[in-house]
C-alpha cells in the first residue's frame, strides 16, 4: 500500500489522470485482498468467515475521505463504487469457496441453546451476509453524499476564482479602494451620468529621440519602470488608471465615484510623480544612465 501510494503521488495530476484512478483502484484491491485473504504468516487457523469479525471494512472510509482531497465528485464517486463492487466481489467468493471448520457451529448453538439469534451472530463459519450487504448500501450512501458535495464546493471554488481574476484584472486600472468598492456595488457602472472628475495626462519629453538608436530591450526596460512608478502614485491617491498613451498615461480621480478630494488629489498625484521621477533621476545619473524628464497636465 505504500509503494502504490507513492507511485499514485507520482502519478497525481491536474484534471482527471486515468493512471491515478487505476493506482486508486490498485489499493482498493489490495486492502480488500488483505480483509478477506487469511494471514499466511499466521499459524492460528479460523473460519474463513471471521475475517469479517474485525470490522476492517472502516478503513475504506479512510480511503474515501482522502479521496476528497482531490476535490474530484468523479475520483470520490469512483471510490465508493469501486469499493463496493471489490468488496462484494470479495464476500462472494469468500462464501462460495469457504470450508466451514465443522462442529464449531453445533457446539456455539449448544452453548447458546435458546437463544438462536445470538447463535447465529456469534457463529464463526457465518458470513452474516445482511451485515455485508448494510455496509455497502451504508458505504455507497456517504460515496454519493461526498460526491454531491465535492460537484458544489468545485463549482464555488470556480465560481470565486472567476471572481478572483475580474478582481485582479480590476486592479490593473483601479486603485485598491476602488477595487473593493466596485466589487461590493451591485449598481450598474455603464448608465450615462455626469460628473465633476479631475483628469491628469503625463508622459516623456522627448521620448521619440531618447528611444532613437537605443536597444528596443532597453527603450521597453525604461517604459516599464516609468509606468509602474506613475501607476503606483495613481493608485495611491486613489485615482483610476484610464489608459497607457506609449509613453505616457492618462488617469481619472473622481471614476468610478465622484468624491470631493477629486481634485486635489489630482494635484497631489502631479506633485508626487515630479518627485517619483527626480528619485528615479538620481538612481539612473548613479547608474550611468540618461535622465528622464516628464510633461504632466491636470485639469
Amino acid at each position: 500500500i505504500c509503494a502504490n501510494g507513492w507511485l499514485i503521488r507520482r502519478a497525481g495530476r491536474v484534471g482527471q489522470s486515468r493512471t491515478e484512478l487505476l493506482l486508486i483502484f490498485v489499493d482498493l484491491l489490495i486492502m480488500t485482498l488483505g480483509m478477506i485473504v487469511p494471514n499466511p504468516f499466521s499459524d492460528d487457523v479460523r473460519p474463513l468467515a471471521m475475517q469479517y469479525r474485525f470490522d476492517n471494512f472502516q478503513y475504506f472510509f479512510v480511503i474515501l475521505a482522502a479521496g476528497t482531497l482531490a476535490y474530484s465528485w468523479r475520483t470520490v464517486v469512483a471510490i465508493g463504487s469501486w469499493t463496493a463492487l471489490s468488496w462484494t466481489a470479495g464476500w462472494i467468493v469468500a462464501w462460495w469457496v469457504a470450508t466451514p471448520i465443522p462442529g464449531i457451529s453445533q457446539k456455539v448453538a449448544a452453548a447458546l441453546q435458546g437463544y438462536p439469534d445470538v447463535a447465529e451472530l456469534l457463529d464463526p463459519n457465518s458470513f452474516d451476509i445482511p451485515q455485508r450487504i448494510q455496509q455497502v448500501i451504508v458505504f455507497v450512501m456517504v460515496a454519493v453524499t461526498l460526491g454531491v458535495s465535492m460537484r458544489r464546493l468545485n463549482r464555488l471554488l470556480m465560481s470565486n476564482a472567476g471572481l478572483e481574476r475580474e478582481r485582479a484584472n480590476l486592479s490593473r486600472y483601479f486603485s485598491p479602494n476602488v477595487v473593493d468598492e466596485l466589487s461590493q456595488n451591485d449598481e450598474p457602472l455603464k448608465q450615462v451620468r455626469k460628473a465633476d472628475i479631475a483628469v491628469l495626462f503625463i508622459d516623456i519629453v522627448g521620448f521619440t529621440k531618447f528611444a532613437a538608436g537605443r536597444d528596443p530591450y532597453e527603450v521597453i526596460e525604461v517604459l516599464r519602470g516609468f509606468h509602474a512608478r506613475m501607476e503606483a502614485e495613481v493608485f495611491r491617491h486613489h485615482g483610476t488608471l484610464d489608459k497607457y498613451l506609449g509613453d505616457g498615461l492618462m488617469a481619472t480621480f473622481g471614476t468610478p465615484v465622484a468624491t470631493p478630494l477629486d481634485a486635489s488629489n489630482a494635484l497631489g498625484c502631479a506633485r508626487a510623480m515630479v518627485g517619483v521621477i527626480d528619485d528615479w533621476n538620481r538612481e539612473r545619473l548613479r547608474a550611468g544612465e540618461h535622465d528622464i524628464h516628464v510633461g504632466i497636465g491636470v485639469h
